[in-house]
């Protein structure tokens, strides 16, 4: 599974906690200072720790919150003698208190995403959401056409890890799943990317609140060819539908609309691989890797 970052809100943003950016700032230069004193390159570094180049870059920049395995890494292999180690605690909370920016037109569905008992989607297009790795992630926002700078895509990256944690606070929403196979199936981002994708969704599809299924390319039958949708049940409240494509989103209200939408839903669930069949196909999948 990718190793998970948070970006940092922009400085001069009037959301942005300014002890927080400070910090992360702070441990940045540290790392740096750590890093030229043992005479390595950002490269180099990255290497024997098992990062990218750009992310050690993010990381001394302070564009990045890293990961308390990162500070470990970076302590024991540069001799901090515990100095990084002991920011670990105030780095979790700074993480926490972090500001994930999401799209205006994204903010209304992700505030009753949030807020979700129930929650059902159809992907034929890509990976839902909820089960990206941040290699992945980073690709479909990276391809993304008229292409994002650089900050906005980390930006999104983040805010798309930090909605995960719906999949695991307690108490958890029933989340149900059906992908297209071919969607598996494209080396999206890369071979590893791939592989990295498709191991985590099996540890996703292994938790006990979570189903996924797997629509085959041989099913003769197919209710899905409108295309992906998404129905979530907020708490105390009725079910909606969410739709996005080609940048366009609508977040749907109307009862009868969502009906229709939830039976289709149902059609397509069972026209799909059963859970366990489809466990089967992404292990398959990865085998032929």
């Amino acid at each position: 599974m990718a190793r998970g970052w948070l970006t940092v809100a922009d400085p001069t943003d009037e959301d942005a906690g300014d002890g927080a950016v400070d910090l992360f700032r702070a441990l940045g230069r540290q790392i740096k200072v750590l890093r030229e004193r043992a005479g390595l390159t950002q490269k180099a570094l990255g290497e024997r720790l098992g990062y990218a180049e750009e992310t050690i870059s993010a990381a001394e920049r302070g564009r990045r919150v890293p990961q308390p395995e990162l500070l470990e890494a970076v302590d024991d292999l540069l001799g901090a003698d515990g100095v990084l180690k002991a920011a670990k605690e105030d780095v979790e909370r700074a993480k926490a208190k972090a500001r994930v920016r999401h799209p205006t037109w994204f903010k209304d569905y992700a505030r009753l995403e949030a807020e979700a008992v129930d929650l059902c989607c159809f992907a034929n297009q890509a990976v839902p959401g909820l089960f990206q790795t941040e290699s992945y992630a980073r690709a479909v926002f990276v391809s993304r056409q008229p292409l994002f700078d650089d900050e906005t895509v980390e930006t999104r990256v983040a805010a798309r890890l930090a909605r995960q944690g719906i999949l695991t606070r307690w108490p958890v929403p029933a989340v149900s799943a059906v992908i297209q196979e071919c969607v598996l199936r494209h080396p999206f981002g890369g071979r590893t990317v791939q592989r990295g994708q498709l191991e985590h969704l099996l540890d996703v599809a292994r938790m006990r609140n979570v189903e996924v299924q797997i629509m085959p390319m041989a099913s003769e039958e197919h209710a899905g060819m409108g295309g992906p949708f998404t129905l979530l049940t907020p708490k105390g409240r009725p079910q909606v539908g969410y739709l996005e494509v080609q940048h366009v989103s609508r977040l749907i209200t109307d009862a009868e609309e969502v009906r229709v939408l939830a039976a289709k839903y149902g059609s397509i669930r069972s026209q799909a691989l059963r859970p366990r069949e489809s466990l089967l196909l992404i292990e398959k999948m990865l085998g032929e890797l």
